[in-house]
């Protein structure tokens, strides 16, 4: 599960374009945060994707990418030209390949090493659809087979994309704001659409022509898409990004993100419940709780000038902090690559330290350190503006330093909320669970 959403320049505060996303995936499956260089590839070449390799194209374009650790493609990512892809999950009537295919990470990461534009990504994915097709083992642990939902945007348009096996359907938007979860969200209006889309559905009895079409009412699985809560999401960041005074700005789209729901005041815990799906989302005990927000990506879009793009490379968006960086002066040393098992050194586990122990008693654990949290995120997002506008070497010290100050946060943060939590209350099917996820990742009792 995740939730993408995009705000065109005439909903932000300073006429910028805003794409914000949460990754959702299973609580030990760490993710990485990678920027890899542009490169030119000869003409025979090959590219090995996940589960299958498609020939290279001449040139591919430096990308930075939220990816799986055990992936190939990757959950969001943007490119040297401005172009910033998140996807998402959708669950469709279309039965899955059972001969190798390209994954919907895939899909995005080679739109974004292949394209200069939002609008030539969208060719560059509807391209591969047609000529690979997309499926394969998607989960972690859990065997999980699912399509895949787009959202493209660069400084000047955006453009959703949503497919079902190799048919899609795509709209492009041009103002306000935009948003997609894991549900199929375009009925009969799009701007584009695969020649057989309408064909199959009429082959399968589920309309009798274009007068009648309705692609999310007749291709969504019904079941999945219901219980994903997807369009309940989809509403929620829409309206939070859309309501914002002035226009939304980079800590608004931030705030989204750690969003819990209408009812997530002081006293919100994600402990209780078998069916909690917010937009930050929050593993626990049941069968429909096994997904947590394990990365997010804010990318700020100007129309001229350079993007920033903010990383958290940790989990629960709630519990962390954005970090800048730019393509031109790369990445902070963030520790070796993470794995599914926990290893301190690399910075998406070190963060697990304060996300699990503000587990043990959320409501109290997290006002402990919350305004602050808030305050250094203020701070970040005003060096970065300065950082921006200066030199090569002014952003990269602003990255380096940016990631250093949340280091040194969360370290007392987290030893403040062990302290805090000791002696938190009898064990919970939440906490049950949660053991369960600790034994797989670092053998805990």
């Amino acid at each position: 599960m995740c939730d993408t959403l995009v705000v065109l320049p005439d909903s932000t505060e300073r006429g910028e374009v805003l794409l914000a996303k949460n990754s959702d995936r299973e609580p030990n499956e760490a993710q990485q945060v990678v920027l890899v260089a542009a490169a030119d590839h000869p003409a025979d070449a090959v590219v090995p994707c996940t589960y299958l390799a498609i020939p290279q194209v001449a040139r591919t374009h430096a990308v930075l990418l939220s990816q799986p650790y055990w992936m190939w493609g990757a959950e969001m990512g943007a490119n040297e030209h401005g172009v910033v892809i998140g996807n998402e999950a959708v669950f469709t009537r279309v039965p899955h390949t059972k001969e190798p295919a390209l994954l919907g990470m895939d899909l995005l990461r080679l739109a974004l090493e292949r394209a200069t534009t939002a609008a030539e990504a969208v060719d560059v994915i509807c391209r591969l659809l047609k000529a690979h097709g997309q499926g394969g083992q998607a989960g972690h642990t859990k065997h999980l087979e699912y399509d895949n939902s787009f959202l493209v945007a660069d400084p000047r348009e955006a453009w959703v994309l949503e497919t079902a096996g190799r048919e899609w359907a795509a709209q492009r938007v041009t103002a306000g704001v935009r948003s997609i979860s894991n549900a199929l969200s375009l009925h009969g209006s799009f701007d584009r659409s695969s020649d057989g889309l309408i064909s199959y559905a009429v082959g399968r009895g589920w309309c009798r022509g274009a007068e009648d079409f309705d692609f999310a009412g007749q291709y969504s699985d019904r079941i999945y898409t219901r219980f994903g809560r997807g369009f309940e999401r989809q509403c929620r960041t829409g309206e939070l990004a859309g309501a914002v005074p002035g226009g939304a700005g980079v800590l608004d789209a931030m705030t989204v993100l750690r969003d819990h729901g209408p009812g997530g005041g002081p006293h919100w815990t994600p402990a209780t419940g078998l069916t909690g799906v917010q937009v930050c989302m929050h593993a626990g005990f049941g069968p429909i709780r096994g997904s947590q927000s394990v990365a997010s990506l804010v990318s700020l879009l100007p129309g001229e000038g350079l993007a920033t793009h903010w990383v958290t490379g940790a989990s629960a968006p709630c519990t962390a902090l954005f970090a800048p960086v730019w393509f031109d002066s790369g990445l902070p040393d963030q520790g070796p690559a993470p794995t599914g098992r926990r290893d301190e050194g690399s910075r998406w586990w070190r963060h697990e330290r304060l996300h699990r122990a503000t587990l043990a008693d959320y409501p109290r654990a997290i006002a402990m350190y919350a305004d602050e949290r808030d305050d250094l995120q203020r701070t970040l997002v005003e060096q970065a503006e300065h950082a921006a506008a200066g030199s090569l070497e002014d952003r990269a010290a602003c990255s380096r330093d940016a990631l250093a100050q949340i280091d040194a946060a969360e370290a007392r943060w987290v030893e403040a909320v062990v302290q805090a939590t000791a002696a938190s209350g009898p064990r919970s099917l939440h906490a049950k669970a949660w053991r369960s996820w600790d034994r797989q990742a670092f053998g805990a009792s």
